[in-house]
């Protein structure tokens, strides 16, 4: 896991244009497209309060449970209208409940669910403003993919005639690329394509939010790449709110102006993908996103910005507390959490230069193309994870298994945050 991709915050004073090629850029839009900026343009007249203008989802204390289990558990968040947000979380943590609620097919316990600022309880889901891209597919294979995409039409009121639904799953096709498609069925096309006919068949009902269920998951690599930039141009260009649920971090970070990161039915931090990585509210988000060398240990005390962390090695640390984690205080058990590509590596017994240093022996070297990782075993901690890209790494000498090494950091290169 890397850093994030810096990229402009879209609600935004547009995408950075070097996202995409130029043809994406100045290309005459589908009909289609004209269509579904007119239509969230439209939507910015609705009868709304001032304080839920800019807001296209909002959650208020909703619980959900399962029996006597809580699948989610007191959640309130915000969406800004046109924003790309993800939910990221490992299996069974509530994303895909919450989603299910924005859509309609699960009704919270308590709590309120609000689209564009009103509140739709009771309101069923052929009925919200929104549509849902599945992992699966849920393609019709007897259907031909003009007809899987023109199925929702069907049930529109007023409905389209047979022309008119033709005409606008042909735009839909041409939105996403596929234009010629249309008389094919599911089995003739890749994964890929499936996927793009699924995003067709979710836009041309002109939602206001798209949901997306971990919708790349089944892809390869190379394929799932390609697709999360199909799916930034195609958020840019329709300009409507997109909710991703996914376990990838990656994906999270790589695509979102926000995150909510999920635990146990929970949201422990909500925050642009360059605070997520870079300020960490706890240990469980700085351990989620990327990877983080953590170290435990008893706060002994706090000097002005700074947290004196004690580990049960006796060892001191010292680190700037997190500006996004809960305040922390003498006593109460906390940890600091250092990036690996922070960490610098060099021969036994060489200065390095850093605040804090440790002796250690190469455990593993891993090859990683962009950078070298070392798995580095010290005396007081165990493993600690470096990284050293490859233009540093040609700068300085490489260490092969079973070498021994000093690794070090400064104070600052480290976080203080509480378990």
């Amino acid at each position: 896991m890397f850093p994030p991709h810096k990229r402009s915050n879209p609600a935004r004073q547009g995408r950075e244009t070097d996202l995409y090629p130029p043809r994406d850029i100045y290309a005459p839009k589908p009909p289609l497209l004209v269509s579904l900026h007119e239509h969230k343009n439209q939507n910015k007249g609705r009868a709304v309060s001032d304080s839920s203008q800019a807001v296209d989802i909002e959650f208020r204390q909703v619980v959900k449970r399962y029996g006597a289990t809580p699948a989610v558990n007191g959640v309130s968040f915000q969406v800004r209208r046109g924003a790309f947000h993800s939910f990221l979380g490992s299996s069974g943590c509530g994303k895909t409940t919450t989603l299910r609620m924005i859509a309609g097919f699960e009704q919270p316990c308590e709590g309120e669910v609000l689209l564009a600022g009103r509140s739709v309880a009771g309101v069923p889901a052929f009925q919200r403003p929104v549509n849902m891209v599945f992992q699966s597919y849920a393609l019709f294979p007897h259907l031909s993919v003009a007809d899987n995409i023109a199925y929702g039409l069907r049930y529109q009121t007023p409905r389209p005639d047979k022309k008119e639904q033709r005409r606008l799953a042909d735009e839909a096709l041409e939105m996403v690329r596929l234009s010629g498609y249309g008389h094919r069925k599911p089995s003739e096309l890749s994964g890929g394509q499936q996927q793009r006919v699924a995003l067709a068949r979710a836009l041309v009902n002109k939602p206001t939010v798209l949901l997306l269920d971990e919708p790349l998951a089944a892809l390869d690599r190379k394929l799932r790449k390609e697709m999360q930039s199909e799916l930034l141009r195609l958020q840019r260009e329709v300009g409507i709110t997109f909710v991703l649920v996914t376990h990838d971090q990656e994906e999270a970070l790589s695509m979102s102006d926000s995150i909510s990161v999920m635990q146990d039915g929970l949201i422990v931090q909500t925050a642009t993908p360059e605070q997520l990585y870079e300020t960490p509210a706890s240990r469980y988000v700085a351990d989620f996103i990327g990877e983080s060398n953590l170290f435990n240990g008893t706060v002994r005390r706090i000097e002005g910005n700074s947290v004196v962390l004690e580990t049960p090695q006796g060892l001191q640390l010292s680190s700037p507390r997190s500006p996004t984690g809960l305040a922390l205080s003498p006593q109460v058990q906390g940890c600091i959490a250092v990036r690996p590509e922070l960490i610098s590596i060099g021969a036994a017994n060489s200065p390095l230069g850093r605040e804090v240093t440790l002796d250690g022996q190469v455990e593993d070297r891993i090859y990683l193309g962009n950078l070298t990782e070392y798995r580095v075993r010290t005396e007081p901690f165990g493993i600690v994870c470096v990284r050293v890209p490859r233009v540093r790494e040609h700068n300085q000498a490489s260490f092969e298994h079973g070498a021994a090494v000093q690794i070090g950091w400064d104070q600052a290169n480290g976080l203080a945050m509480g378990l």
